[in-house]
């Protein structure tokens, strides 16, 4: 019971906290709706999978390679160029096409419900490729995994099943949460007009390009 309680604290811990994945879920929700912010989420939690997935089998190798000399200078300027030329394409791009005067009509409604043409599959690929690819690159997950969340393993002595409770519970909290951002998302997408999701676009490119500028700098200091 403990692991399971303390990995619900851990996850939301990760999850309050305002980031680069934040943006991208709020962004997508609100151009795309629903359906295209859950491919960014889900994108996320397959990155996230992968770092639980690492920490189960190489505890120790992760460990040593956070540790290793010059790890935080390499990542930081990869993941901070990633995210600013993430923040520069959605800057510069334009959102999609939405209608005027009812995003939650019953034409829309009816759309949805048809088959999904080869071009939106592809979309929701390069979204969910999105979620994951901001979460990878972001230090802060390889920080929380290999350090917090690693750390923490391996202080507690967790037996196979309290492993799977406690990072069970923390991805539970990550996608529910993250579910629960694309449909505040989706409520606000109700009451914009186009050019203010255009400023929303505008805004989390700007935001993207920040994160990576910090996140440089933080390495290079």
């Amino acid at each position: 019971m403990n692991a399971l309680l303390e990995g619900l604290l851990f996850g939301l811990t990760l999850t309050v906290m305002a980031g680069p994945i934040l943006f991208a879920l709020l962004q997508t929700g609100i151009e795309q709706g629903f359906r295209s912010g859950m491919m960014v989420a889900l994108g996320v939690f397959f990155s996230d999978v992968l770092f639980v997935a690492a920490v189960y089998f190489g505890l120790n190798y992760i460990q040593a390679v956070v540790k290793m000399e010059g790890f935080n200078l390499i990542l930081g300027n990869v993941g901070g160029i990633a995210l600013i030329f993430i923040g520069l394409g959605t800057y510069f791009s334009k959102p999609p096409q939405i209608p005027v005067d009812n995003f939650f009509s019953k034409k829309e409604t009816r759309e949805e419900s048809k088959e999904i043409p080869s071009e939106k599959i592809i979309s929701f690929f390069k979204l969910l490729f999105k979620g994951f690819l901001v979460n990878t690159l972001n230090p802060f997950t390889f920080f929380f995994w290999g350090v917090i969340a690693a750390g923490k393993l391996a202080e507690s002595g967790f037996s196979k099943n309290e492993f799977f409770l406690f990072f069970g519970a923390i991805l539970f909290v990550i996608i529910t949460t993250d579910m629960l951002k694309v449909y505040l998302a989706k409520v606000i997408r109700k009451y914009l007009k186009p050019g203010n999701i255009l400023l929303v676009r505008r805004i989390s490119g700007v935001a993207f390009v920040i994160f990576g500028i910090v996140l440089m700098v933080r390495v290079i200091l």
